[in-house]
């Protein structure tokens, strides 16, 4: 995030959803005492009551609940980040595939609201796939390096 420069640091961050693949690891590293971390975290789920309470009161959004578009534009303050994860397919008749991708944010009323976004596709995605390859091309190092030392 610090890329971007929206430096999380003593910002208060929701993430809505609790994975071990996303929310859960996301909390861990923004909650550690370090550099582009150091945050105030908050973790809402699918059992939360007034999540959009939660939400506005966010300087950085992480939506990753697997629910197609459930934050809203009322949702959200105006000076929010908002970082979808989600990914999911909902019914488009008249695409060529009969479907489109869309996040967990609504992506259309939300983004003329907050102060940035990414959008879905193209988005989280790429980075997630890139990573996914570096990390698979380390372990293919650490695999080979073992075998010969055997």
């Amino acid at each position: 995030m610090i890329r971007s420069g929206h430096n999380p640091e003593r910002k208060n961050v929701v993430i809505l959803g609790r994975s071990q693949i996303v929310g859960l690891p996301l909390a861990n590293i923004l909650v550690r005492k370090a550099p582009g971390a150091n945050a105030t975290v908050t973790i809402c789920h699918t059992g939360t009551k007034n999540i959009a309470d939660y939400a506005k009161q966010a300087d950085i959004l992480v939506a990753a609940m697997g629910k197609p578009e459930v934050v809203t534009a009322d949702m959200v303050n105006e000076n929010v980040i908002v970082i979808d994860v989600g990914v999911n397919r909902v019914e488009a008749p008249e695409t060529k595939k009969g479907y489109r991708l869309v996040g967990d944010v609504h992506f259309e009323s939300v983004s003329q609201k907050v102060r940035a976004i990414s959008p879905v596709p193209g988005g989280v995605g790429p980075m997630t796939i890139i990573m996914l390859m570096k990390n698979t091309v380390k372990s293919a190092k650490n695999l080979l390096k073992i075998q010969r030392d055997i």
